[in-house]
């Protein structure tokens, strides 16, 4: 089964509340993750961004906006019950994701009311809402990385083919191969290379080298077995058992074949076009950073160690 989306869990929650009156939010997380017939992988489930697993994410934001709607309290720090509100609901849970996108809503319109800010024509929190805060942020983060990756690919294919091939060894001196060796990363010269365009010393004597291959090809053009094949000799006569072939087209399932029954004796890594540009985005070659956006959480040791209000009933 796949992770619920936070609205899918608005009911769940709700219920489990309901019963167990006030709990720790973290404590919900495992009974509900077992309603749903998550696995432990699905549980585990990280961003690809790395920031926090993705079912405990969604749990918080469910939490969270069912708290923003009057339909569960917060007693303490990290701790839920349900309302007389929220019990008036598990009655008709499918009236639950309705009321609060209309409640947000609401609440974003009187706050922009109040602030004097123009009233969008788009929904607080969408329709459906079915993304984290969280989620729509990473969303608009690999639309715009996709965007310029597609870019980044554009322009490469516009350079001469030898600017292509200093830009790899810059690649991959960017991404730590070499070192702290003064000059590690070379480009061969064009006549006579052999079939290897640049080579990177992985030491100072320069007993260790990765050889390069790089081939600049319309996106529409594929790189077949017998190339890599080729490539494998030019390897053999400068008697390297490494090499790197990078291409701003793509791989025939025949060339991805043959590099991974070499059987150890020669280490070969095919990079086509899409995998190159994301390196050059990742390790920021030729990059610039446009906006830094800092996303902070509550320290939760900070906080604990403050002394809780202990209210004395009448």
């Amino acid at each position: 089964m796949s992770i619920p989306k936070y609205d899918d869990l608005f009911n769940a929650a709700l219920k489990y509340l309901d019963v167990n009156g006030v709990t720790p939010w973290r404590s919900i997380e495992l009974p509900l993750a077992k309603e749903f017939a998550l696995s432990e992988e699905e549980i585990g489930q990280e961003y690809a961004s790395g920031n926090g697993t993705v079912f405990l994410d969604r749990l918080s934001w469910c939490l969270s906006y069912l708290k923003n709607t009057g339909l569960v309290d917060r007693p303490k720090r990290g701790m839920y019950e349900i309302t007389t509100l929220g019990r008036t609901f598990l009655a008709k849970p499918n009236d639950i994701k309705s009321y609060v996108k209309d409640a947000i809503n609401q609440r974003e319109k009187e706050k922009r009311q109040f602030t004097g800010s123009p009233i969008q024509a788009t929904t607080a929190i969408g329709t459906p809402i079915q993304t984290t805060p969280h989620e729509q942020m990473l969303q608009a983060f690999e639309e715009i990385r996709e965007a310029e990756c597609e870019l980044i690919l554009d322009t490469i294919l516009s350079k001469n083919p030898y600017e292509f091939e200093k830009l790899v060894v810059k690649l991959l001196e960017k991404m730590g191969y070499g070192g702290k060796i003064k000059d590690a990363g070379q480009v061969t010269k064009a006549s006579g290379d052999g079939g290897i365009d640049g080579v990177i010393k992985e030491d100072v004597l320069g007993l260790g080298k990765i050889h390069l291959q790089a081939k600049r090809y319309r996106r529409d053009i594929t790189v077949g077995r017998e190339e890599i094949q080729r490539f494998v000799g030019a390897l053999a006569v400068a008697q390297s058992n490494k090499g790197v072939f990078i291409t701003t087209s793509s791989f025939t399932k025949h060339a991805l074949e043959y590099s991974t029954s070499l059987n150890g004796s020669t280490t070969l890594v095919l990079i086509d076009g899409e995998k190159l540009a994301e390196f050059i985005y990742e390790f920021g070659l030729g990059m610039q950073a446009e906006q830094t956006l800092v996303i902070k959480k509550m320290d939760s040791d900070f906080w604990d160690d403050l002394v809780d209000d202990v209210k004395v009933g009448c």
